[in-house]
């Protein structure tokens, strides 16, 4: 990966977002679990899909069927595993339909912008499908860097 290599801010191979903080807080919502704040339009989209991906998942919990933000919640967030199941499927909808609002009021890069691909002024994943999984793959040394500490985090969070 050349240091000078230049990036189209439009470019759908790529998802690039700032470090920042939601407007809300959130227990269930991985998205708004990061830190990671979507800076263009195809990252927008990106997120989107996948989010719901997710809530098209469904899986049989006592005796209801719940989306995947709810199983994986349940699954991992011990603060979610001691709340009754309806009252953690009703709080994953208020989060969804907040971070959708959030998501929608965001400001983006200029779509007819370039930037550099090694910079430490954004988090930039190189996006590739393989059958019909995307995968995110950091792109530069910040971004490596970046989603190592996280991945150590959500891991010491586990323990």
């Amino acid at each position: 990966m050349a240091n000078d290599e230049i990036i189209n801010v439009n470019d759908m191979n790529y998802a690039v977002y700032k470090i920042g903080e939601w407007e809300n807080n959130y227990e269930i919502n991985q998205i708004g679990l990061s830190n990671e704040i979507p800076l263009t339009k195809n990252t927008l989209t990106h997120i989107k899909f996948s989010m719901d991906e997710i809530r098209n998942s469904r899986f049989d919990i006592s005796d209801k069927k719940v989306n995947g933000f709810v199983a994986i919640a349940l699954q991992l967030n011990p603060k979610v595993q001691e709340m009754d199941l309806d009252d953690v499927i009703a709080l994953e909808e208020k989060e969804y339909l907040d971070i959708l609002e959030e998501l929608e009021n965001l400001e983006f890069l200029d779509e007819e912008s370039t930037i550099p691909l090694e910079t430490e002024d954004y988090l930039i994943y190189k996006l590739e499908k393989e059958c019909h999984i995307t995968t995110s793959i950091p792109a530069n040394e910040f971004t490596k860097k970046y989603y190592a500490d996280e991945i150590k985090r959500i891991e010491d969070a586990l323990d």
